[in-house]
């Protein structure tokens, strides 16, 4: 197949491919993270984004340096595309000591403050109202930035998501709220939860800008972004986005699913897959071949693995990392419950 330096999307070859690689970076470091929960290599809570792809890449690829994150604790791959090594989220994955958060934050906490991840959050909604403080300060300072705010669905019937909504639009934050809605939040179908069936009213009722497309398709998301990015740090405020997708996984590694039929799971595999539609319209358009593809695979497949041999064979955190990186208070904390009982009057 002839090969063309066409645009697609106002995005040259290479940046299409770069975008492609990325969605199988993500799927397949997933994967890997699945495999290494189910050899006991990883403890605690696991939340993959296998099947959400799209919305990540097509979103960050919308961003500037500079730009904050915040995000909830589905959020591997958001630590990637903003620029952490790979080897060191595995790392933490793993809880070792050359973690992005020194094994200490586990899956749910990547963290940089360098690269402006503030962080995934655990409690849900609990970086809308965040993301909203943060949106604030650039706000005061004059910068010329955005705060991107990812959730799921299930956030939005929190209340920390109408009051960062609210206060965003009376103040015109420039907070772009992204909703990645994968229809089952943490195990209960969206059409059973909402009392309408898209977010649009919501934005409405705070005087925000809405716009839905489809979280499968990461050209469309990358243009929603570009869209409210360039309103905000225009001084138009905030913008919130529904992206439609789904998750090919239950919503953690403890969750069977057995609330969706495996027969829908495998229908969304087969016709919804973010990665194969972004390879079928580049194929179409002339951008990719065949063997791009296997390269882009062959590339990831050994990166991954030596994702999980670099996580493997780093050292645990030290006992006394224990005491580091904390409050002074918190510090204050541990000593005084570390103290012998004694008698109380």
């Amino acid at each position: 197949m002839a090969i063309r330096e066409a645009t697609l999307a106002g995005l040259s070859r290479e940046q299409l491919l770069d975008m492609h690689y990325k969605m199988v970076l993500l799927r397949r470091f997933e994967e890997k993270a699945a495999q290494e929960y189910s050899n006991a290599k990883i403890g605690g809570f696991l939340h993959l984004y296998i099947g959400q792809e799209a919305n990540g890449v097509g979103a960050f690829s919308a961003l500037q340096p500079e730009d904050y994150v915040l995000s909830a604790y589905r959020e591997h791959g958001y630590a990637i595309l903003k620029g952490m090594d790979p080897k060191a989220v595995m790392a933490e994955l793993f809880g070792k000591a050359t973690g992005v958060s020194k094994g200490k934050g586990g899956s749910m906490h990547m963290y940089s403050n360098e690269l402006h991840l503030l962080g995934g959050q655990a409690i849900v909604g609990g970086q809308l109202v965040m993301a909203a403080g943060v949106g604030l300060a650039v706000q005061y300072l004059g910068e010329r930035r955005i705060v991107l705010a990812l959730f799921g669905d299930g956030a939005v019937d929190e209340g920390a998501f109408h009051e960062a909504m609210n206060l965003a639009g009376v103040w015109k934050l420039p907070v772009v709220f992204l909703c990645e809605n994968n229809q089952y939040s943490m195990g209960m179908a969206v059409t059973k939860a909402w009392a309408v069936p898209t977010l649009e009213p919501r934005a409405a009722a705070y005087g925000m800008p809405y716009t839905r497309v489809d979280g499968m398709d990461v050209l469309a998301v990358r243009e929603a972004l570009l869209d409210a990015r360039e309103r905000a740090v225009s001084g138009g405020g905030p913008t919130l986005i529904e992206a439609v997708t789904y998750r090919f996984r239950g919503h953690s590694m403890a969750d069977p699913a057995y609330y969706r039929t495996r027969d829908e799971e495998k229908q969304w595999r087969a016709t919804r897959d973010p990665i194969a539609l972004f390879e079928e319209k580049l194929k179409a358009a002339g951008l990719m071949r065949d063997e791009d593809i296997k390269v882009a695979n062959d590339r990831v497949d050994a990166e991954v693995d030596e994702c999980a041999r670099f996580a493997d064979e780093s050292p645990d955190p030290a006992p006394d990392e224990l005491y580091t990186d904390v409050t002074v208070e918190g510090a204050g904390a541990i000593a005084w419950r570390s103290r012998p009982s004694t008698p109380r009057d």
